[in-house]
């Protein structure tokens, strides 16, 4: 028999929970349970009987603690439905939490802290990017200065060589460029404007 039951945990969380129980009546007391309780005693008295186990046993636990405990809350709820169920007679064969469940808010609560522990981890992430940018940056800054001071040396020591041939080579590549183009025109150098105008 399947028992649903809304109760409160000790941190005042709504649980839907709902208990699978099997059962069957002590035999020899079979006719008191009957005219005591009627042909129907199975849905007169577990409901009550589990409803009020369920209610003082989740309420010594938090929702955390439901979910984290559930071996522990199983165990306590068969315990005492079963010196419960014996007084009227009831021997309980297993009894098992098939379902548990909370209320909307505090699903909400929990995806909302799930959203921001998210949030706070990709912040994190993007913190360490930007720290390992800065690191890489000034890596490359200290290996530009010292590719300069290299220069430097280089251009004490050989003199102005390199520089000249540097300049010849990007003359040539520039001269190559424009050849290849149809719109160039070539000035005199003396001259400032294509037509000379009288003045």
């Amino acid at each position: 028999k399947n028992v649903p039951t809304v109760t409160g945990s000790k941190d005042l969380q709504n649980v839907n929970i709902t208990l699978r129980i099997l059962f069957r009546p002590v035999a020899d007391k079979l006719p008191y349970i009957y005219t005591s309780l009627g042909m129907d005693y199975d849905d007169r008295v577990l409901p009550s009987i589990t409803q009020e186990v369920l209610k003082s046993v989740v309420a010594e636990f938090d929702a955390g603690e439901l979910i984290t405990q559930r071996e522990t809350l199983s165990a306590r709820v068969q315990q005492e439905l079963v010196a419960r169920a014996a007084t009227f007679n009831l021997i309980l064969d297993d009894i098992s939490i098939t379902h548990l469940t909370f209320g909307r808010e505090f699903t909400a609560a929990v995806e909302a802290k799930q959203v921001a522990s998210q949030e706070a981890e990709k912040a994190r992430f993007l913190v360490e990017k930007a720290e390992q940018v800065k690191t890489a940056s000034v890596i490359s800054a200290e290996g530009d200065s010292e590719a300069a001071e290299l220069l430097a040396k280089a251009f004490r020591a050989q003199g102005e060589g390199l520089v000249e041939l540097r300049r010849i080579e990007a003359a040539e590549d520039i001269a190559e460029q424009m050849s290849l183009s149809r719109n160039v025109v070539y000035l005199p150098s003396n001259q400032q404007t294509l037509l000379s105008l009288p003045q």
